[in-house]
């Protein structure tokens, strides 16, 4: 009988079958199942798994699906309910802030266990731990009190600000869900904030606070360095202002650095002298450069200082009146404008157009960086990325250890004269009185696009900007106007209220209120100012150089006009150089300033063709003029020009010398002298030209020899 034969059979049987029958067979099937199951309970745990797995082989694919829908909920365990309330909350912990919120909505339990937890104030105290940003924010915004503190206390201060009965709700439920509301509510705000403080970087939205350092004998601000307590600052007037006024150095004071112990200044008398920070005294006096102290970085008991005599100094600190020298680096062919180092390198950056890497064990020469095509102004290194600003007026940012070139930045008008950045961003000032903001992990990609790398250019100083420093939520700067520029993109109130701000001024007798209000920090400074109503009704601020700027300049993201940046001594001669241009075309010289164009370029060579163009040296147009110059008058007047050129050439080369990054150009000065002579050297031929005998009415100008081509500039390397 075959097996089928037997199974019907079976079925024909069981349908013969009445209701009483079936439930016998049921009891007894049951009576089976259960006697069968007691005696699986003796076997072991791996003997019923491997039996389960055998016979579950032999089930259908409709059998397994029924299963496996039965299975799943006994496989779901609410783990929170179920651990110990530390191990569930540290669960929980691990998980960021949007899947925390989701979890609070699973069920009433699992809200609770957040709640008795804490644990959105944890999250918010681990942000505060690892993040720079949130840690400032939590000092800034006054919120840190609500964390690092027992849970006790924390209630406690909650109540209060909420107006709650401390006393009444202590220790209940309702206060646990208080706190946990509270802190609910907070990390959204900071997250906000956080947002905010980024969309005012890129938009350029600051509220700005100035401090105004103008004394009888200054002339600029030439260095800087702040905390939450103080801005420490370094004067032409040979003076640094703190808490007070500490004085020794005979020179300008060009470069500083401070920690919590001592203030260490370099200065164009060619010393670095050591202070006290607390009470300003003078404890030590380092005499070993032959000329200015350009710049100098310290930190970990070591010290590096560079100099005008285009050497570098490494100092062993053991105690502030106890620096010894180490070794002196050698290699630059010009002034040594900047040093930067870590643990692993000492990098210089020199007017001779490189950046030479140093190790900082051995003090041993290992690579130059090339690529800047006029001198190097300032320049920071970190974690293998070096950034340089220079007098060809680029960034570059480098990598130091293979010396590849990563990216240039080009925006600036004028020489770059300083430059910091962090994680995110690049920020760059320079003597156009501009400062720049660049995207940094965006320059870093080179899929990024140039147009994209700037994002946001600040035009309130109204003169060149030698110094800055920033961190998360502001930039502070300053500048040859004599005035320290602070841009708070934290409580900024928008492009309008800046520009009011801005306008406003800062006056007053800087010589006794900068030093006390410099004292207190940047927020501190500019609020001792807000208190002072004078200083707020100012008006127009000095430029520095005898000029005043109209308020329209210092309106924020306005544009000023090609000389927005420039001092007053750059726009006389610029209006200078353009009334000897008049002259020359009132005396029919426009053929041959065409012509000497076209055979030697200049600096103001596309000013010159523009205007030539435009023909709008004279009204009416100077080119048609019939009349003509005499000769006599030709020459007094370039007589006249060339001792204004060398008046104003001697105040920039004293100024520049004192900045040190204005080395940059004097060391490059004969080599690029006939490259760049540009208009002054033009209108010198054409004067001497003009003044020369008539010769004939067709032609009346003899042409002058053609200028000598520039020499080639000599090699980076020694």
């Amino acid at each position: 009988m075959s097996p089928y034969s037997s199974r019907a059979a079976d079925m024909l049987a069981d349908l013969t079958l009445g209701d009483s029958d079936r439930e016998l067979i049921d009891d007894e099937r049951s009576e089976k199942f259960d006697k069968f199951l007691a005696e699986m309970g003796v076997w072991s745990e791996g003997d019923q798994v491997s039996f389960a797995k055998r016979y579950l082989v032999r089930m259908s694919h409709t059998q397994l699906g029924r299963i496996d829908r039965f299975l799943r909920p006994m496989l779901q365990r609410d783990f929170v309910a179920h651990l110990p309330p530390a191990l569930a909350e540290h669960v929980l912990l691990t998980l960021d802030a949007r899947s925390l919120a989701a979890c609070e909505g699973v069920s009433t339990e699992w809200k609770s266990k957040v709640a008795a937890g804490h644990l959105w104030r944890k999250i918010i105290e681990q942000k505060v731990r690892s993040d720079e940003m949130w840690k400032g924010l939590s000092e800034k915004k006054n919120w840190k009190k609500f964390l690092m503190c027992s849970r006790e206390l924390s209630a406690q201060i909650i109540s209060e600000c909420m107006g709650l009965n401390y006393t009444l709700l202590k220790g209940t439920v309702e206060m646990t869900m208080q706190q946990h509301a509270f802190y609910r509510r907070l990390y959204p705000k900071i997250v906000a904030d956080i947002r905010t403080i980024d969309t005012n970087w890129r938009t350029g939205t600051y509220t700005l606070k100035r401090i105004n350092c103008r004394s009888e004998n200054s002339k600029g601000v030439y260095c800087l360095q702040y905390d939450d307590d103080k801005i420490v600052s370094g004067l032409r007037d040979n003076t640094i202002k703190c808490r007070k006024t500490l004085t020794g150095h005979t020179g300008s004071v060009l470069c500083l650095q401070y920690d919590e112990q001592v203030i260490i200044s370099g200065s164009s008398d060619a010393t670095v002298r050591v202070w006290n920070v607390v009470t300003g005294e003078c404890l030590n006096t380092l005499i070993h450069h032959c000329e200015a102290v350009l710049h100098l970085r310290f930190h970990n008991g070591i010290m590096v200082t560079c100099s005008k005599d285009r050497s570098i100094a490494v100092w062993t600190m053991v105690s502030p009146k106890e620096i010894n020298l180490r070794r002196v680096l050698l290699g630059h062919r010009a002034a040594v404008n900047v040093v930067d180092f870590d643990n692993t390198f000492i990098v210089s950056a020199s007017g001779d157009r490189t950046i030479k890497v140093w190790s900082a064990d051995s003090c041993e020469y290992i690579r130059t960086l090339s690529g800047h095509k006029r001198g190097i102004a300032c320049l920071q290194y970190r974690d293998r990325l070096v950034v340089s600003g220079s007098s060809d007026n680029t960034i570059r940012l480098w990598n130091i250890l293979c010396g590849a070139c990563l990216r240039v930045l080009e925006g600036h008008e004028e020489l770059v004269r300083c430059i910091r950045f962090d994680s995110k961003r690049i920020v760059s000032g320079a003597y156009d009185g501009k400062i720049k903001v660049w995207d940094l992990q965006a320059a870093m990609d080179p899929r990024s696009l140039p147009g994209s790398l700037c994002l946001a250019t600040l035009n309130q100083h109204t003169g060149r900007v030698f110094r800055l420093q920033f961190d998360d939520f502001q930039i502070v700067s300053s500048s040859h106007d004599d005035t320290i520029l602070i841009w708070d993109f934290l409580d900024a109130e928008g492009a309008g209220a800046a520009a009011a701000a801005a306008a406003a001024g800062a006056a007053g007798d800087a010589g006794a209120a900068a030093p006390m209000a410099i004292a207190a920090g940047p927020a501190a400074a500019a609020q001792a100012m807000d208190d002072d109503a004078d200083g707020l009704m100012g008006g127009d601020v000095d430029d520095g150089e005898g000029g005043d700027r109209p308020p329209a300049h210092r309106a924020n993201g306005g544009a000023a006009g090609d000389d927005a940046g420039a001092g007053a001594a750059q726009r006389e001669a610029r209006a200078q150089r353009r009334q000897n241009l008049r002259a020359l075309a009132a005396a029919g010289g426009e053929a041959l300033l065409r012509e000497q164009l076209a055979a030697g370029g200049g600096a103001g060579r596309a000013r010159v063709e523009m205007a030539l163009d435009a023909d709008d040296l004279l009204p009416g147009g100077a080119f048609n003029r019939p009349e003509r110059m005499q000769a006599a008058d030709m020459r007094e007047r370039a007589e006249a020009r060339r001792a204004r050129e060398r008046e104003m050439e001697d105040e920039d080369e004293e100024e520049d010398g004192d900045a040190g990054g204005g080395d940059a150009d004097m060391e490059e000065s004969e080599e690029d002298e006939d490259e760049e002579g540009g208009e002054a050297g033009l209108v010198a031929q054409l004067a001497a030209a003009v003044a020369r005998p008539l010769e004939g009415i067709e032609d009346p100008i003899e042409r002058p020899a053609v200028p000598s081509p520039p020499r080639s500039p000599e090699p980076d390397s020694l």
